[in-house]
């Protein structure tokens, strides 16, 4: 049992080495030949890699062999041009030696001629001063003395002809600047169609019929009296077929009465409270028609950049006169006049068209200072940011204040070609117009005084007075006080009533 053991792990190991024999062979068998196929491709990529190598290697070569080629013939290129610009160049500098040597000829026979110039020089000096000395001898007198005879003789004969050409410039400059002048006023004035002085102090209101009238009037004439103290204008019914007559110096004031006795007929209701309200509501929209008429005025002319004040103001100058003649109308002539004569002067006509417009602005303020129309104008201006030649040509065209612009005296010219063209003007409204606001702020002045209203064309005035600030009592001392100022102040034709009215009103709501 045990050798049976013993040979059977004898075959086993034998059998386990033949097998272990046969496996290293085929490995090594195996082995020697991936070795064999490495060593192949090794050869085989050594030899890819040569091949490769050369080729690059003869395209190097190739393209060193090209590029030596390229300079090579760059060089002969240059050689070549050199070859040309030296040759160039020799010629240049045989020509500029040819050059040097006629020069230096000609700088030879120029100092030889000066030579003989000089010389020559020499003796006519030596001729002169022998003349000189001859004449001296003739005449007794030395050099200097008759040079200085002879310049004396000269200046004089000159100065008399220079003044003789003076006069004859100075008679022809203002030969031409006159008729200049002339030809530039006149074409200044045929450029401008104007109207007539239309304006007056009454407006007539026409009705549909005479029954109105009544209605307007009122019981006991409270509707009447109404609108003559809302509106400060005398209202005449008279005899008048279907018209009532509207009378007061300011037309703004006229206008807002027609326009409240329009509305008031139209709606039918006409009593006093209505008769208040109304004529509140239509000054309202007067106010706001002069803005559009100034907006109209300045968009028409070509006047932009005004501050809103001053567009107020140009739209009052409608409502205005001076002499008669349109404020607004006067004004835009003005304004077109000054822009034609700065155009034929060469200045600039927008700047004058904005002078010429504001020149009468000063006639139109809402209240009545002291101040001419002319400064106070200047001092609006000033005030709303015009420039300074603007403001001169307002404030001196009545030679008020100094001239320092070129636009001043157009627009004083082109003021008086306007104002003073046939027509234009009535001699007497202005003065008128002025004492009527005088007697209206004299009595304004007074404590409690509300309303002042100059009417019947200046004989009688009217003031309405707080009734809580003022008694019957001291209303008969203010009007007697009122009159006793008038007297002493004022000059006036005839005499002036003055009436001092006095309300008391009770106002209630039912809710």
């Amino acid at each position: 049992m045990i050798v049976s053991i013993v040979l059977i792990i004898v075959l086993f190991v034998i059998e386990g080495y033949v097998i272990w024999y046969k496996t290293a062979s085929i490995y090594k068998t195996n082995s020697e030949k991936k070795i064999e196929e490495i060593k192949i491709k090794i050869e085989s990529e050594k030899k890819i890699s040569f091949l490769e190598m050369k080729e690059k290697f003869i395209s190097m070569e190739s393209n060193l062999n090209r590029h030596i080629n390229e300079c090579n013939t760059r060089l002969q290129l240059q050689e070549a041009d050199l070859k040309q610009k030296e040759l160039i160049f020799g010629q240049k500098q045989e020509e500029f030696r040819k050059k040097n040597n006629e020069l230096e000829t000609t700088r030879s026979n120029l100092t030889n001629q000066l030579e003989i110039l000089e010389k020559k020089n020499q003796e006519m000096d030596k001729i002169h001063k022998m003349e000189i000395e001859r004449l001296e001898s003739l005449s007794g007198l030395s050099a200097e003395d008759l040079k200085e005879h002879l310049t004396l003789s000269l200046k004089a004969e000159a100065e008399t002809a220079a003044s003789a050409f003076i006069n004859e410039i100075m008679d022809e400059a203002k030969m031409t600047a006159r008729m200049e002048a002339k030809k530039i006023v006149i074409q200044s004035i045929q450029r401008i169609a104007t109207e007539t002085a239309i304006e007056n102090s009454v407006t007539v209101f026409q009705i549909e019929s005479d029954e109105i009238k009544g209605r307007i009037i009122g019981r006991e004439g409270r509707n009447i009296r109404a609108l003559e103290s809302s509106t400060g204008i005398e209202i005449i019914v008279d005899d008048t077929p279907e018209a009532i007559i509207l009378s007061g110096f300011d037309p703004v004031r006229r206008e807002i009465a027609r326009l409240a006795l329009y509305n008031l007929i139209q709606d039918g209701r006409i009593h006093p409270a209505r008769i208040e309200e109304t004529v509140g509501r239509i000054r309202k929209q007067v106010e706001d028609e002069i803005v559009e008429i100034g907006k109209r005025t300045t968009i028409d002319l070509g006047v932009h950049g005004l501050h809103p004040e001053l567009i107020r103001l140009i739209g009052r100058m409608k409502y205005r006169s001076s002499y008669g003649q349109n404020l607004l109308q006067h004004s835009r002539e003005t304004a077109n006049l000054c822009a034609i004569m700065a155009s034929e002067l060469g200045l600039n006509p927008k700047k004058a068209k904005r002078a010429g417009l504001l020149h009468d602005i000063g006639k139109v303020p809402d209240n009545e200072p002291e101040l001419s129309h002319a400064i106070l104008g200047m001092k609006f201006a000033k005030k709303y940011k015009e420039k300074f030649d603007i403001c001169n040509s307002i404030g001196s065209h009545h030679d008020e204040i100094e001239m320092t612009t070129l636009l001043a005296p157009i627009v004083q010219v082109c003021d008086a070609i306007s104002g003073s063209r046939p027509g234009a003007r009535r001699e007497i409204i202005e003065t008128y117009i002025k004492r009527l606001k005088d007697l209206e702020q004299l009595a304004l002045s007074y404590h409690g005084v509300i309303k002042t209203y100059a009417i019947q064309a200046g004989r009688e005035l009217r003031v309405i007075v707080g009734a809580d600030q003022i008694s019957d009592t001291e209303s008969e001392k203010l009007s007697n006080e009122i009159a006793r100022k008038i007297q002493d102040e004022i000059t006036y034709p005839g005499q002036i009533k003055i009436t001092v009215i006095r309300e008391t009103r009770s106002v209630a709501f039912a809710k």
